[in-house]
This record gives structure tokens, sequence and C-alpha cells, in this order.
């Protein structure tokens, strides 16, 4: 089993930063993936930013690149995203997940393991 604990949500102004947390207990399989998602109201889960295996690759979504960053803390067992330059349509409960295998990261089939999420407000 692994456990996910997500941290770091809030409320920030358009164009302001958030660091995110997801701390990961449990049996880590080194062949990996780590997934960002969100989900707005009414919209369906996407997958925002993934990082496979500690540092090897990483993909984002093209609504986030060049402003969000995954990282990954090995020691540690926790995977970051830094927020940067947030837009209105950056809201939405923020969810990290885990999958013993690599893929298409940025899709949740096939993840089967996440955090309970944590809420992130952007206002004007």
């Amino acid at each position: 089993q692994v456990q996910l604990v997500e941290s770091g949500g809030g409320s920030v102004q358009t164009g302001g930063s958030l660091r995110l947390s997801c701390a990961a207990s449990g049996y880590i399989d080194s062949f990996n993936c780590m997934g960002w998602f969100r989900q707005a109201p009414g919209k369906e889960r996407e997958g925002v930013a993934a990082i496979y295996s500690g540092g090897v690759s990483t993909s984002y979504s093209d609504s986030v690149k060049g402003r969000f960053t995954i990282s990954e803390d090995n020691a540690k067992n926790t995977v970051y995203l830094q927020m940067d330059s947030l837009k209105h349509d950056d809201p939405g409960i923020y969810y990290c997940a885990y999958r013993p295998s690599w893929g298409d990261c940025l899709q949740k089939s096939g993840f089967h393991y996440w955090g309970q999420g944590t809420q992130v407000t952007v206002s004007s």
C-alpha cells in the first residue's frame, strides 16, 4: 500500500505562486511515475505534471508548461509542484497520484493511489 498526503494549497492572487508538496509512504517502486492532477468544479480531473522514477524525465500539460515545475526529493519521498504565474483557470483541487509503472502519466487511468487533495484558489 502507498499513502499520499498533499499540502501547500491556499489562496493567492493572479500572478502569484504556490508550492504543493506530496509526501509518499509505503513501498515505492523504483520504476514509477508520480503525477499531479487537478479538478475544477464541473470538470474532469486532468493531469498537469508528472515525474518519472525520481526525475529521469518530466512531462507537463500545455496549459501549465513554462509556469509549473515538478520535482522530487527522493530522500524524503516527497514530490513538489512549484506553481508560478498562476492564472484564473488554475484553481481547483490538486491531487497527487502514484503508479508503479511508466506510460502516459498525464492520464489518470493507471493510477491506483491518490492523495486526498489540496485546494488552490486564485483571485484577481
